[in-house]
Formats: C-alpha cells, sequence, structure tokens
C-alpha cells in the first residue's frame, strides 16, 4: 500500500498533481487541510481516493472532519490538520493524542514545515506543503507512506 500525504496547498495543486504523476501511483491519497476543495480536485485530477479533513482555512467546508482515525494494513493512524494542538510551537499535545488513541502514526498539517519523528514508538510526520513552504529552507514537500512487509515512510522534495 503505497500513500501520498499532503498537506497546505491553499489553492495550489499544479505542481504537487505534476509530481504525483511522474511518481509510482499510490493506493492512496490523505489530505491534511488548508484547502479541503484541494483534495477534491487531486482526487478528480489524479483518479486516486483522497482522504481529507478540515484545517483552520476550511471554515467554509462544515461537512469534514478535522480528525479521523484510518485503520490501514493493520496499522492506526491519526490524522488531524494540527492547529488546535498547538503545533506551531511544540507537538507534545499531539504525541499525547496519539498515545490516548493508541495511534501507530500520527500525520498533521498547519505549519508548512515537513516533520519526520518518533516518539513514544509513535511516527509523527507533517509533510510540509508542496505550495508554500515555511521554514529555513522552504523546500516544497510531501510524504510518501509505503507499507508492506516493511514500513517506509519519508518527506520527498518537489523538484
Amino acid at each position: 500500500m503505497r500513500i501520498f500525504v499532503v498537506s497546505d496547498t491553499h489553492g495550489r495543486t499544479k505542481e504537487f498533481i505534476d509530481r504525483v504523476d511522474r511518481m509510482e501511483k499510490a493506493d492512496l491519497i490523505i489530505h491534511l487541510g488548508d484547502y479541503v476543495e484541494d483534495g477534491l480536485k487531486i482526487e478528480k485530477k489524479t483518479g486516486i481516493k483522497t482522504i481529507i479533513v478540515r484545517g483552520n482555512c476550511d471554515f467554509l467546508s462544515p461537512g469534514y472532519s478535522e480528525e479521523e482515525i484510518l485503520n490501514i494494513e493493520g496499522k492506526k493512524i491519526f490524522i488531524t490538520h494540527g492547529h488546535k494542538y498547538n503545533v506551531k510551537y511544540r507537538i507534545d499535545n499531539l504525541i499525547y493524542k496519539g498515545l490516548e488513541m493508541e495511534a501507530d502514526m500520527v500525520l498533521f498539517g498547519h505549519t508548512h514545515v515537513p516533520v519526520l519523528h518518533k516518539e513514544s514508538d509513535i511516527i509523527i510526520m507533517n509533510p510540509g506543503s508542496p505550495s508554500v513552504p515555511r521554514g529555513v529552507d522552504r523546500r516544497k514537500t510531501f510524504g510518501i507512506i509505503d507499507m508492506g512487509e516493511g514500513m517506509d515512510i519519508r518527506i520527498e522534495e518537489i523538484d
């Protein structure tokens, strides 16, 4: 199972869609909010099922959850945009929530800065942003999760 994880596209999906079209096809895309409409557009353009949660800029999209628990290939994955957990300042609250949910993995966005970290046996990933990057190096990024006999998780740069 191959999953692409994206967040914070903010109306700019072209570079991400172009990159996806040049890669080995994913089985699923997870869009972590900002903007819900972009997740729908990505699904339509790529033909890949896309799971979407709302972000802080998605107040006009009330039909979507702010958080979800996914069970994929025997792994429990907690997905959220992250703004309600103060992730701009620290990820402790998110780690505690992951522990409370007994999650194997927590995926979040909001900061536009890629993070790949393991703590308390929970993998924490922020895919960054493929269109509005922040942070010191301002790389345009998204996440890839390959599940199979093992698990390969990485941040991929859009060139």
